[in-house]
């Protein structure tokens, strides 16, 4: 019975995007009927700049937006260390609080900030907005490791002539690396995801993978799409089996 369980669970979760794959491989533009084998979806979407465009818009973002909140979040982590216990309890809780508000909140409330500033909306006010949402999602890995840091060894390598920069990045900064690993792939994985936040801070002509497929939907969505929407899939899947697979081979 457990086996049924976890058959249908598994079900449920891939069922979807197995269709996505088999339709990205249909010959026919209509997902009614299926019009025979072809690849001629996959050799037009590398033809499709739009698509194109958007995906690097994507990929830019992502990797600009966890970026730079990885690096706030350091800061931020770094200097709420050395602050009183019960300080650092209201500023992390401070932090919380746009994870757990709404999204459509947050970009509503963004649009209104860069309208009343006079900002030009476009690329720049997309990333602004993703930086500051990803923040709380970067010191949330990195404080767990900062608490279990050991100030012992810093101090120790202060006293032995290294200076401040030097006993971070020698001592400090090893212990917290996957930490802060762990909250860059956060940030980029939110990033690339979004679309409510996007869509309320973007400007004319200038697209993200989630709001091209929107504005796609009211038209009809293009089998370009399943097509890119595969090769997503099948990047994210093969860099899980890498990542779980060598783990395993150090192991042995």
């Amino acid at each position: 019975m457990k086996k049924l369980y976890i058959s249908l669970i598994f079900l449920f979760l891939y069922a979807p995007i197995f269709t996505l794959i088999v339709l990205s491989f249909n010959a026919s533009k209509t997902r009614a009927k299926w019009g025979g084998f072809t690849l001629k979806w996959y050799f037009s979407l590398f033809e499709n700049e739009a698509i194109l465009q958007a995906l690097w818009n994507t990929l830019l973002l992502a990797a600009l937006s966890a970026l730079i909140a990885t690096v706030i979040g350091l800061v931020a982590c770094i200097a709420m260390q050395s602050m009183k216990k019960k300080t650092r309890a209201l500023i992390l809780g401070i932090a919380n609080i746009p994870m757990l508000n709404a999204e459509i909140v947050t970009g509503i409330s963004f649009m209104l900030l860069f309208i009343s500033l006079g900002v030009t909306f476009g690329f720049g006010t997309i990333l602004l907005a993703h930086i500051t949402f990803n923040i709380p999602y970067v010191i949330l890995s990195i404080q767990p490791r900062m608490k279990q840091l050991n100030t012992s060894t810093y101090e120790a390598a202060l006293d032995l002539g290294a200076n401040s920069l030097q006993a971070f990045f020698r001592i400090v900064f090893p212990d917290i690396l996957p930490g802060i690993l762990s909250g860059f792939l956060m940030a980029f994985t939110m990033s690339l995801d979004d679309f409510i936040i996007t869509h309320f801070t973007k400007g004319p002509g200038v697209d993200t993978l989630s709001t091209k497929i929107y504005t796609e939907v009211r038209k009809g969505i293009k089998p370009e799409m399943y097509s890119l929407s595969t090769l997503i899939f099948a990047a994210v899947f093969i860099l899980m089996l890498l990542v779980n697979y060598t783990p395993r081979k150090k192991e042995k």
